[in-house]
């Protein structure tokens, strides 16, 4: 942008054919609010709010945007706070996924059409991070995030709970039978007690880390717990960074940051986590935003050399908050600085390698985020499989999966739909044992659920009743970063785009082989061509919201973003 380009309230103006007129309506209704000329003539600093009644996640973000006001008056700016839309996991459905594009579509045009020279963005529950990740490099506004952070553990009854891994676990023994429903009251009185997102390495945890990792975050700021004075703190710096990159003369921008090698850092730091399978789709997401694409087998290659670092639950014993005492994403940048691009920019306007030096002394408990040398796993936590049931892959958490499945291959017993598996999968007829493999179908981005979290299929009561744990259980869904088991997820094709998933049947024979990468359907071409030729797609949509998502989607393996959104169209 050159230098006379017009700036701060003088950006955007309205088209009433008369730019003056434009920008003294403008002026005088903001003087309405007011503000004085003075502040009017400061740097415009937008504030993305994403805090909602609806939201447990974010109800502490009118702190946040006051101290990212604070931040910005202090620099000099004029803090402009402005809504978007709010997903949060469980206030949203069919499912929260089903709206991150709706929100991502909300945050790009309001950060492109309002006077803005740079943006602030507020998110947190899941879906919202990759949302307005996808949104700032599709507007290039410069932008700077700000996470709310994660909720702190509960103490109840002897042990430590926080949010949805417990939950499940929980879950799980109260379908077994192994805990009571005056007992599972009290737990779901104790699983969420303070503001911020899930206090485990799910996804909105995931997804803070890999924005701090990509540059978007102030560094050191993606793991400060929500009720922390120091996330406040962080708000407020982010709010002053914010004016002086209004004030820079080449400010960094969003596709300055998303690259090839930033995203392999990326993937890197995901592997090392173990962290959830969702961060694949919206890395996925964020990549097809800049014009570049996701490999999945290249996610395979760094899966294989990259070690399991950080002991926290789904697939370990801590909370978030033990992450954020041991050092953080400061110590696990350190700790993979010999595998990591260290050329990469960050919003501080210093290479990755010059911040890992800068903070070379910085502090790190070993009992949480383990030295390269002496891993929790030496390979990454997430494995792409690929083959004849998953011809453009599916995924595989193996970190909190049970080896013993890893090379099964065993008899499909297969859910048609998500009602089709609700109505079923208690039941006590139904012919299922441990040792077979648990199907759902359509389930995927254009089923007619927007992807949900319904992976995780729940072990037949019958089978948890006998105690069993664990199963191979495979769809075209997602499941939440919290959760665990063998579970293969994001099999694309899906079922309802006419995918091979779309073809099995009970009795079919399937193979799983994470050594080879592979999920393979075992049924002979003539039988799946007489398939095919009787398989008839979902009806279509026929308006709103449904019409444009069905038309649109893209596939797990693009990200489930929107076609039109991409660079190209496509």
């Amino acid at each position: 942008m050159s230098d006379d380009a017009p700036k701060g309230l003088a950006r955007n103006t309205s088209n009433y054919g008369d730019r003056d007129m434009a920008l003294y309506l403008r002026r005088s209704f903001m003087l309405s609010m007011g503000w004085s000329r003075e502040a009017l003539g400061r740097p415009t600093i937008g504030i993305c709010d994403t805090g909602s009644g609806l939201n447990n996640c974010h109800r502490h973000f009118p702190e946040l945007v006051r101290a990212v006001e604070r931040g910005v008056l202090a620099a000099g700016g004029l803090p402009l706070p402005f809504p978007t839309i709010s997903v949060c996991e469980p206030s949203l459905s069919p499912c929260s996924m089903y709206y991150r594009n709706l929100a991502a579509i909300d945050t790009e045009e309001m950060m492109r059409a309002q006077p803005l020279d740079a943006v602030v963005l507020l998110g947190g529950c899941d879906k919202t991070v990759p949302a307005q990740l996808m949104a700032a490099v599709s507007a290039n506004v410069p932008a700077v995030m700000v996470v709310g952070g994660p909720m702190m553990a509960t103490r109840f009854e002897g042990e430590r709970l926080s949010a949805c891994t417990d939950c499940r676990r929980f879950w799980a023994k109260f379908r077994a039978g192994e805990v009571d429903a005056a007992r599972i009251e009290r737990i779901e009185g104790n699983l969420a007690t303070t503001a911020g997102t899930c206090g485990v390495m799910g996804t909105a945890s995931t997804m803070a880390c890999i924005a701090e990792t990509l540059g978007f975050l102030l560094p050191g700021t993606a793991a400060i717990p929500a009720v922390h004075a120091d996330r406040m703190r962080a708000a407020e710096a982010s709010g002053a960074l914010a004016v002086r990159l209004a004030r820079a003369k080449d400010p960094i921008r969003p596709r300055d940051l998303v690259t090839p090698e930033s995203l392999e850092n990326a993937l890197r730091v995901l592997l090392a986590l173990s962290g959830s399978t969702n961060a694949i789709v919206h890395l996925a997401a964020i990549a097809g935003r800049a014009g570049l694409r996701l490999d999945l087998h290249r996610l395979n290659a760094l899966s294989d050399e990259t070690p399991v670092l950080v002991d926290l639950k789904p697939t370990g014993q801590g909370y978030m908050e033990d992450f954020h005492a041991a050092g953080a994403m400061g110590a696990v940048l350190r700790r993979l600085k010999p595998l990591l691009h260290l050329g990469t920019p960050t919003i501080a306007g210093e290479t990755l390698g010059e911040r890992l030096a800068r903070d070379a002394a910085g502090f790190v408990d070993p009992a949480v985020i383990r030295p390269l040398e002496d891993p929790i796993s030496p390979v990454g936590g997430l494995v792409a499989l690929f083959g004849s049931l998953a011809p453009r892959g599916a995924i595989l958490k193996r970190a909190a999966a049970d080896p013993r499945l890893f090379e099964t291959e065993a008899r499909a017993v297969v859910f048609e739909s998500l009602p089709d598996m609700a109505a079923r999968i208690d039941d006590p007829a139904l012919d299922v044992t441990s040792q077979d493999i648990l199907v759902l179908k359509n389930a995927g981005p254009k089923g007619g659920y927007g992807m949900p979290e319904a992976g995780y299929l729940p072990i037949p009561r019958k089978l948890a009743a006998a105690g069993v744990k664990d199963m191979i259980r495979i769809s075209d869904a997602r499941m939440s970063g919290t959760a665990y088991g063998t579970i293969v997820l994001h099999i694309a094709p899906e079922a309802a785009e006419g995918g091979p998933l779309a073809l099995v049947r009970t009795g079919d024979r399937i193979r799983l082989s994470v050594r080879e990468r592979r999920l393979d359907l075992l049924v002979d071409e003539a039988t799946l061509a007489s398939r095919r030729a009787g398989w008839t797609p979902p009806p279509p949509a026929t308006r709103g919201w449904d019409l444009l998502w069905q038309r649109e989607v893209l596939q797990a393996d693009e990200g489930v973003d929107f076609a039109f959104l991409r660079p190209g169209g496509a």
